[in-house]
């Protein structure tokens, strides 16, 4: 997008001279308070808007030179509450763009069998009508619509802020995990700051009256916001939101105070000298039930325990999640296991606030060794 800007006859201007060069193959998110132009930006690279002024390329061609239909074609499109054909099946609601494009009947139905697949839909959905299906359901049916005549290119208009929490989440984690698997080109518009965290390998973030304030990587965005906008806009805890980029796999985590149910008196004694306040009971297939105060025997009745919380997944997870965990324990220490969800080990928020202090210790000298490499690189230049 070179120097694009939307004007309406009234005067007002929705996007204003917004420059931006969108990765392939990556998650590229337009984020920013209401109005700011997220959608508008998002419609012209599709022409559903056209630009009053600059250039919108894609691979190098001008989408204003294109057949607006044939362009439009070639772009998946996703909007919120799915839109979709109510008087259609699911089935044909996700054939649709193969059909128009002269896909046979035959062929147009197999791709729909085929993502729904892949998108987490079962079969037997295939013939039912949207009315008939939930929000995050319907939601799935929009993503697969758009992937059917396979797009190079994904536009996704705040697709999953009609849902609940717990089905956006889930949401969220199947595009990822579609994204990994078909690396098309996404642009996401969202007014969800964790939502374009969570999901942006970039994010722009847009300012009222369509200008961009800043575009990059998630990490880069929370640790050096550009202005006061960016950093209010990013909000007082950018600091826990940052965390979720440090990775948990370096905690020392303590087998010490896990005791399995059953165990006597004599093992338990052993365990208690690890010198941790509680101990994490476990089943005999290593799952956690609870947490149980030292004295206590381990085969104590379940209501006697302590809650463990939720744990989280050892090298896996990262250190947000991790020191979660660790606040919402009424023991404050966090319950780590493996992807099987048996119990690795158990961690302190003491242990965890120093990993975190020496992955921001990490953090700073890898900024200072990028700044040096870049001063250096620019000596080079001068000299050469």
């Amino acid at each position: 997008m070179d120097s694009v800007t939307k004007r309406y006859p009234d005067g007002t201007v929705a996007v204003d001279g917004l420059s931006l060069e969108i990765p392939d193959r990556t998650i590229t998110v337009l984020v920013g308070p209401s109005g700011c132009g997220k959608t508008t930006t998002l419609r012209m690279i599709n022409r559903m808007v056209e630009p009053s002024e600059g250039t919108i390329l894609v691979d190098g061609v001008d989408v204003q030179k294109q057949p607006v239909n044939t362009l439009r074609r070639s772009m998946g499109y996703v909007i919120q509450n799915a839109g979709l054909f109510q008087h259609r099946t699911i089935a044909d609601n996700i054939a649709t763009v193969p059909r128009l494009l002269g896909w046979s009947k035959q062929k147009a139905r197999a791709r729909a069998e085929e993502l729904m697949e892949r998108v987490g839909l079962d079969a037997s959905l295939a013939k039912r009508y949207p009315y008939q299906l939930s929000g995050g359901q319907q939601q799935r049916v929009g993503v697969a619509r758009a992937l059917a005549a396979d797009p190079p290119v994904l536009l996704m208009d705040e697709p999953f802020s009609a849902v609940d929490p717990v089905v956006r989440k889930g949401l969220q984690e199947e595009l990822l995990r579609i994204q990994g698997e078909l690396g098309k080109t996404i642009i996401f518009v969202t007014h969800d700051i964790d939502e374009a965290i969570r999901l942006g390998t970039k994010v722009a973030v847009m300012r009222a009256g369509g200008r961009l304030a800043q575009f990059a990587e998630p990490a880069e965005l929370l640790s050096a916001p550009a202005d006061a906008f960016v950093e209010d806009f990013l909000g007082a805890d950018r600091g826990i939101r940052r965390l979720s980029f440090f990775p948990s796999e370096g905690l020392e985590l303590l087998t010490g105070p896990v005791v399995a149910v059953g165990a006597t008196a004599e093992q338990t004694a052993a365990r208690e000298a690890s010198g941790a306040p509680y101990l994490l009971v476990t089943d005999g297939g290593g799952k956690p039930l609870g947490w149980s105060e030292p004295g206590s025997l381990p085969g104590a009745a379940a209501e006697e325990l302590l809650p463990y919380g939720r744990p989280f997944v050892a090298g896996q997870d990262s250190l947000r999640v991790a020191l979660d965990c660790a606040v919402l324990s009424p023991t404050g220490w966090a319950v780590a296991v493996d992807g099987t969800g048996r119990v690795v080990g158990v961690v302190s928020q003491e242990t965890i606030g120093e990993a975190i202090r020496g992955a921001h210790a990490a953090g700073r000298k890898a900024d200072v060794a990028g700044r040096k490499t870049d001063t250096e690189g620019r000596k080079a230049d001068v000299a050469g």
